[in-house]
């Protein structure tokens, strides 16, 4: 028995406090980057719509036109650069283990020797 349940999209400002609280429990969150988190939202609100509207063309990944054949379907060409794009804006955010754990355990830079003589001048 399969149940047509369709895919539940989150709307915008859901998308963006979900985002926020995230950051907020990786210690990466800071207010600068409310316009980065924007435009992530829109990008993630954009990929769940369409992947609804790719289920409801029974996952049709071509279409028909009257030069050829077919050609790869609009809504996939358009899910592909979303994919793209929302990995580009998580990295930005720090929101996958990748991107997160490189910053966390980044090695500390060597001081310059004009920063060192700097320090010691200071002391």
């Amino acid at each position: 028995m399969s149940e047509n349940k369709e895919r539940h999209i989150p709307q915008r400002q859901t998308i963006i406090d979900r985002t926020v609280r995230y950051m907020k429990e990786l210690g990466t969150y800071r207010t600068q980057y409310k316009q980065v988190i924007e435009i992530y939202a829109d990008m993630m609100y954009q990929y769940n719509f369409l992947s609804r509207e790719f289920e409801r063309s029974g996952f049709s990944v071509s279409v028909g036109t009257e030069r050829s054949g077919g050609k790869k379907s609009p809504i996939l060409v358009s899910l592909e650069n979303l994919r793209k794009d929302i990995g580009t804006y998580s990295d930005k955010l720090m929101l996958n283990a990748k991107t997160y754990n490189a910053e966390i355990e980044k090695p500390q830079e060597e001081k310059s020797a004009f920063a060192e003589l700097l320090a010691k001048q200071k002391k």
